[in-house]
């Protein structure tokens, strides 16, 4: 069964193991079969009967790891959830689409890429460049009400991304795991930092940045990490 809901499809189809990319759905496909998930799909259904609109689309729920393949994970980038406005939220955290105005966050994060690196702002804000290097731009929850921030929050996402963490910090090594404010960090308390790399800042929103962010040069100690672990460093350019 596939049923409409304005902006995507939304149905039992809308969050199955066979949207996922083939290597993650190897380590993340059991999770589609555990009770969160069914009372996840039993809640998006319900939205869906009482009109309402979900972001992101439903083909682009799992984007980040439709472009981000788990043996080329190099970088994972903790978002909170999904832009609630019309036509931004795509399925990578912090991105928009080209022709999308620039979120505050996203603009912050370009201007510390220009003092860290010198990289010019770009004019649009997608990131899918970043997203196919290797960088995991992932939000904790994966879907959101149009216009009600945080409002699939506690509905079961959390758990399925705290696996897909989990899957990265014990199965891989050399991951540089950027932690963005509270949020992100009580999200990767667990990582280990003797596997990994565990850069943390304040969140880059215009309340935050001023407080740690801008000037936290987590861009280029990325790729001087990945460098000598004896990765390709990525290209940040958008």
């Amino acid at each position: 069964m596939v049923l409409l809901l304005g902006n995507g499809l939304l149905g039992s189809e809308f969050i199955e193991r066979t949207m996922l990319e083939e290597s993650w759905q190897a380590v993340l496909g059991v999770e589609f079969d555990k009770p969160y998930m069914q009372q996840l799909r039993k809640f998006l259904r319900e939205e869906k009967d009482q009109k309402k609109v979900i972001y992101p689309k439903s083909e682009n729920v799992f984007q980040a790891y439709a472009l981000t393949p788990l043996s080329q994970v190099k970088v994972v980038l903790l978002g909170q959830d999904p832009y609630h406005g019309p036509n931004q939220a795509h399925g990578l955290c912090f991105s928009v689409l080209p022709g999308v105005a620039l979120p505050p966050s996203l603009m912050n994060i370009y201007k510390e890429l220009k003092a860290d690196l010198g990289i010019p702002p770009a004019t649009n804000g997608c990131l899918s460049h970043w997203a196919e290097q290797g960088v995991l731009l992932l939000n904790s929850v994966l879907t959101v009400e149009r216009g009600q921030a945080a409002s699939h929050q506690g509905k079961g996402w959390e758990q399925f991304t705290d696996k897909t963490i989990e899957i990265l910090n014990e199965q891989q090594t050399g991951i540089v795991f950027l932690l963005w404010g509270a949020y992100a960090q009580r999200k990767g308390q667990f990582i280990h930092a003797d596997r990994h790399c565990v850069l943390k800042t304040t969140h880059p929103s215009p309340f935050s940045a001023h407080q740690g962010f801008l000037g936290c040069r987590h861009f280029s100690k990325t790729n001087q990490y990945l460098a000598q672990n004896g990765k390709e460093p990525i290209d940040w350019r958008v």
